[in-house]
């Protein structure tokens, strides 16, 4: 109960702060994503599991759309490697069959655990090449984009996907 509480009060603290960064926001979902992995990783309950990969397919579907139609593009326009954000292109597209076959099981199915598991794999190593110091948010911040205002963008199109996916 007290992290359900804690969870807006840190998301109203974070609107009166003004918009994130644009690096900081989608380091942000990376934490929260591996936390609840961490979670799936540690519970037995079948219900538990379920509700914690929804969670996760869900984050994971919207991080990945804000990425491509918001950040990769803005990064390629400047002076961010083509083969960096090639790369997180294609890792997307394997973390995207993999959440489709998720998100279509159970716990309990044949192989569940196990694709919960590869997906978080996955997801630790675009991460990885995402924060690493001479990675893609690296060379983001060294392109010199409005990373204030490319967070205030990320931070609209992800509240946007959010309210659609709630419907």
């Amino acid at each position: 109960m007290a992290q359900a509480q804690a969870e807006p009060r840190a998301r109203k603290a974070a609107a009166k702060a003004g918009p994130l960064d644009a690096i900081a926001l989608l380091k942000a979902d990376h934490r929260t994503v591996e936390d609840w992995f961490a979670q799936f990783e540690k519970t037995r309950s079948d219900a538990k599991k379920l509700n914690l990969a929804q969670k996760i397919c869900d984050a994971l579907t919207v991080h990945t759309m804000i990425e491509e139609e918001v950040f990769y593009p803005a990064c390629r326009a400047e002076e961010v490697e083509d083969d960096i954000l090639d790369e997180a292109y294609v890792e997307h597209d394997g973390a995207k069959k993999l959440i489709a076959e998720i998100k279509a099981g159970k716990p309990g199915d044949e192989y569940f655990d196990a694709k919960v598991k590869v997906l978080s794999e996955m997801i630790k190593h675009h991460v990885h090449e995402e924060e690493m110091r001479d990675g893609l948010f690296a060379q983001a911040r060294r392109a010199d984009l409005d990373m204030k205002e490319l967070g205030a963008r990320l931070q609209a199109r992800k509240t946007a996907l959010m309210s659609k996916m709630k419907r």
